[in-house]
């Protein structure tokens, strides 16, 4: 008896960017120098049982029927820890950082671009986004060797 699997590939393209700017800041750069419209969207991307959440912008180019998400990877939060093992309360706090996709803890952005963009359009964006100054470099992402691609659906 055979049998069949139906594998559904990724329709999305995505790629890593290392900077040190914050999201709204990058965004900006993004739009001044690939000429696109990225806004704020309206909820970050936070999960039920984590105090993390992460920024995203979108922009929606109705020309080529493509929607791209640019998706924060990192959150630095504050978290409290108290103890009462004695007669006072020992109350301690610090900076915890968390990952979206947790294997690639170096990446600061990722750009998920949904649709059908060929490999020069994909290889061109990837080069307008080096040639902005404040960012350090960016490369193409394969999303199907990722453990944690999941975490990129919404």
């Amino acid at each position: 008896m055979n049998i069949h699997s139906l594998e559904l590939a990724d329709n999305y393209s995505l790629i890593g960017i290392y900077t040190a700017e914050e999201d709204y800041r990058l965004a900006f750069l993004i739009n001044k120098h690939l000429n696109t419209k990225f806004y704020k969207y309206k909820d970050d991307l936070d999960f039920k049982d984590s105090i993390a959440s992460f920024s995203i912008f979108k922009y929606i180019n109705k020309t080529n029927r493509l929607t791209s998400y640019l998706i924060s990877n990192k959150f630095i939060g504050n978290e409290r820890i108290t103890s009462e093992a004695n007669l006072f309360s020992n109350e301690v706090l610090f900076s915890q950082t968390m990952y979206l996709i947790s294997e690639k803890k170096k990446v600061d952005y990722f750009l998920k671009i949904e649709g059908d963009i060929s490999t020069g359009e994909l290889n061109n964006t990837i080069g307008e986004i080096n040639k902005i100054k404040q960012v350090i470099t960016s490369y193409k992402i394969c999303p199907s060797n990722l453990k944690s691609k999941d975490f990129l659906t919404f």
